[in-house]
């Protein structure tokens, strides 16, 4: 594998917010997620998280909040200050209206409140992301055996994260894997995993010089691209948003030919 253009400095971050959020994810009441499996909707392509529900327990949150901040701040020194406004902003409501708009991926809103607030632009959404997160992995971890396969154009089947990452696995087995709430769940070795294309003529691999595990799966019909890493050529398997993290490289080359990591919808007539 080529090595990542991801700084050593913010792997290491990656990889400490990480533990922490498995250390949140243990403090959390199992029974604060109560998953509904609806089969219709999973079908349609509904999130099992769009249908569950889950109590949030507000303080906890806050102090989450609280403890990513300090961690943010521990490797970039600069943001105390706007981590320390932020801890004075979220209110009970505010918080709330945080949950609920990750959960929806409204980065309009999180840029809007760093606007209003003279906060960078990034913080706000990260922050709500990451702290959301225990919860999105509790869901999945709960309903992981009941995830055999997704529905192209959907997304994850559990968050609705876009799907970008598949890993070659067993006998060759494609397995899409979900670097937000590390479900994963079964797709066609030739086929893309946005629109559902198996035409090998428009259905293609990128190789990139240098790379043994890693290929690019790129579609003409909607031009969206996954990438697909062989992790049988690893001898420690990484958690899926560290390996997504370490093989950003490949999204910057699928984005330079053309594609996205959504495919486009085709419009019909």
């Amino acid at each position: 594998m080529k090595k990542s253009v991801v700084s050593k400095e913010y792997q290491k971050l990656q990889k400490d917010i990480i533990e922490l959020q498995e250390q949140w994810k243990t403090s959390l009441d199992p029974d604060c997620v109560r998953p509904n499996l609806d089969k219709a909707a999973m079908e349609a392509g509904v999130p099992v998280t769009a249908l569950a529900a889950i109590d949030f327990d507000i303080s906890l949150f806050l102090q989450w909040i609280e403890d990513i901040g300090g961690l943010l701040s521990k490797y970039q020194p600069e943001i105390e200050t706007s981590m320390q406004s932020i801890k004075n902003l979220l209110d009970e409501e505010t918080a709330k209206r945080w949950i609920d708009e990750a959960f929806a991926f409204n980065y309009i809103y999180f840029e809007s409140f760093a606007e209003e607030n003279n906060l960078d632009g990034w913080i706000p959404q990260f922050v709500a992301e990451t702290v959301l997160r225990p919860y999105l992995q509790l869901t999945a971890a709960k309903v992981q055996d009941e995830i055999h396969h997704g529905v192209h154009g959907a997304g994850c089947p559990v968050c609705g994260e876009p799907v970008r990452l598949a890993q070659l696995e067993g006998e060759g087995k494609k397995v899409l894997h979900c670097p937000r709430c590390s479900a994963h769940w079964n797709d066609r070795r030739v086929a893309c995993s946005h629109c559902g294309n198996n035409d090998h003529e428009t259905v293609k691999i990128l190789t990139i010089e240098g790379e043994s595990a890693a290929q690019i799966q790129i579609c003409e019909e909607c031009k969206g691209y996954t990438k697909v890493i062989d992790t049988r050529q690893y001898i420690v398997k990484p958690t899926p948003a560290m390996l997504d993290l370490n093989t950003i490289h490949l999204d910057f080359v699928a984005q330079e030919h053309g594609y996205k990591s959504a495919g486009e919808t085709k419009q019909t007539n």
